[in-house]
């Protein structure tokens, strides 16, 4: 590998592992909830902020956008919670709808924006490679931020506190990797580790799991220059696939055998 090749992937897999931090542990829960699609629609929403803010000529970088994204990813949080308490047999498919809302509505803020169609693209696929170690420190702090409450406040993971920490763990990765590495990055690590019974040992499998596809999806995309966000998504799944086939059936006998 290059020089060229190994400054590109360096910031962009320490991005994915900071997105993983926080996903892997949020994802197990959005599994056990069977709510899978909040982080679309949450991640959809905070783009939406996002999309709302730059409507106006607020700079990408600014302090306002991230201002925008969290409080438009908060409002979903609160909108959602209050759903599932007041329509719970209906929760998924109310997140669902909320989801396609804040995808229309991102496209007609952008419809009249004559980069729309390219704001659109990085809005859901995401520009890991080109994420620099300046976006990377107070993504890094927030996530960390989520990890201390996630770990260290277990008591308020039943109440809105799930809602409010997963709204601020989508509104970094988001803006880091965009929408469908967020779904992935939360989703199919957890589906990989699914058997696995110990809460810890489950995580750390997971982050296994995470940080092997996505490694191999930045040399994959690096090497055969394709859209590394995409490529990560399909390396995310070999790797569950993998994990599934030949390390989970050990695991499970080691269980049994326990």
């Amino acid at each position: 590998m290059s020089a060229f090749e190994f400054g590109i992937i360096a910031p962009a897999f320490l991005a994915s592992l900071i997105v993983l931090s926080t996903h892997v542990p949020l994802g197990t829960e959005v599994l056990r909830r069977e709510i899978i699609f909040i982080d679309l629609a949450v991640a959809q929403v905070a783009g939406l902020g996002v999309i709302a803010a730059d409507s106006m000529g607020w700079e990408a970088e600014g302090w306002m956008v991230q201002i925008a994204a969290v409080t438009a990813a908060f409002l979903a949080a609160l909108v959602l919670h209050w759903m599932e308490k007041r329509w719970p047999e209906v929760q998924e498919a109310l997140i669902g709808v909320s989801f396609v809302l804040a995808a229309t509505a991102g496209i007609l803020v952008l419809s009249e924006n004559p980069h729309g169609g390219e704001h659109l693209k990085e809005l859901l696929v995401g520009q890991i490679l080109w994420v620099n170690y300046d976006q990377l420190l107070p993504s890094a702090v927030i996530s960390a931020v989520v990890l201390a409450f996630w770990f260290g406040m277990r008591e308020h993971r039943a109440g809105f506190g799930f809602y409010a920490l997963f709204a601020f763990a989508v509104t970094v990765s988001v803006q880091l990797v965009g929408i469908y590495l967020v779904f992935a990055s939360l989703i199919i690590p957890a589906l990989a580790t699914r058997h696995i019974d110990k809460g810890g040992v489950r995580v750390a499998w997971g982050y296994a799991v995470g940080m092997v596809g996505c490694l191999a999806g930045l040399f994959v995309s690096v090497t055969a220059d394709l859209p590394a966000g995409a490529v990560i998504v399909w390396c995310l799944a070999i790797a569950a696939i993998l994990f599934g086939k030949f390390v989970s059936p050990m695991l499970s006998s080691d269980e049994r055998s326990a």
